[in-house]
């Protein structure tokens, strides 16, 4: 029996109507590729290095975890995410869908997100074992469910920009801007770290500032960022805003008569 991404929105909705779709980036790869490892065990980064290392088509070898994340290219932990919503006003009985692949280090690091958030469901929760075996070593396929799941969720918040991630966005402004919270991951590793200094505490001083970083950053619609003057040929390409992440104007009416 094979299920589809319809049949599972419907039984999210069945169990609050409303839902967040989470594109939860912590999988190893994406750690390793990305060389974040805020949060890990030594044993783990050095794990990840490794991977890194023997990753042919991969072409950064070294990086700096620490530059990367106070970049704000690092994707969100589970831990900053669930800070991250509760200061966006989502109350713990908020139902969150999470697509992702597997968790790096499995539920022990999802604890603190659950812990704000007790109502996270997977698509191995709302399918049946049976139902899943279609998908058994198909990940475009399980890659096609969340990402449908996405498109049709009440709010998509990805924890790292990314291809589906942009891909997501960009579908869900053409079916009218739909609301996607884009979190400012350089802003908030600066207020994370604030916080882990005992400069700042969860509550309404954090709400404050977690919510004006962000007014601006949730779908509305706006014309599409081009590159830097004077830039040209490919990389006018490379540094302007991808047209999936964003096709507005060219692909989206204004006039209601369209």
């Amino acid at each position: 029996m094979t299920v589809t991404p319809q049949k599972l929105v419907e039984r999210l909705r069945s169990r609050g109507r409303r839902y967040i779709a989470l594109h939860l980036r912590y999988e190893k790869d994406m750690l390793s590729f990305t060389g974040c490892t805020y949060g890990l065990t030594d044993a783990e980064s050095e794990e990840l290095g490794i991977m890194r290392e023997n990753t042919n088509h991969w072409k950064m070898k070294k990086i700096n975890a620490t530059e990367q994340r106070i970049g704000g290219f690092c994707p969100l932990t589970p831990k900053e995410i669930g800070i991250f919503l509760r200061a966006l006003g989502y109350p713990p009985s908020t139902l969150i869908y999470v697509a992702a692949g597997e968790i790096y280090g499995g539920d022990a690091r999802l604890l603190e997100l659950k812990s704000r958030f007790p109502n996270l469901i997977f698509k191995e929760t709302i399918a049946t074992q049976e139902e899943m075996k279609a998908f058994a070593h198909h990940s475009s396929q399980t890659a096609a469910l969340d990402y449908i799941i996405s498109i049709e969720s009440d709010v998509f918040i990805p924890s790292h920009s990314g291809n589906m991630a942009r891909a997501v966005e960009g579908h869900r402004r053409f079916l009218g801007h739909r609301k996607t919270i884009t979190p400012d991951r350089k802003g908030l590793v600066n207020l994370f770290d604030k916080l882990e200094a005992g400069q700042l505490k969860e509550g309404s001083s954090l709400s404050y500032h977690v919510t004006q970083m962000h007014k601006d950053r949730q779908g509305a619609p706006r014309t599409r960022g081009g590159s830097p003057p004077g830039i040209k040929g490919r990389e006018r390409f490379r540094t302007e805003e991808s047209f999936y992440e964003n096709p507005y104007p060219e692909c989206i009416c204004s006039s209601k008569e369209h």
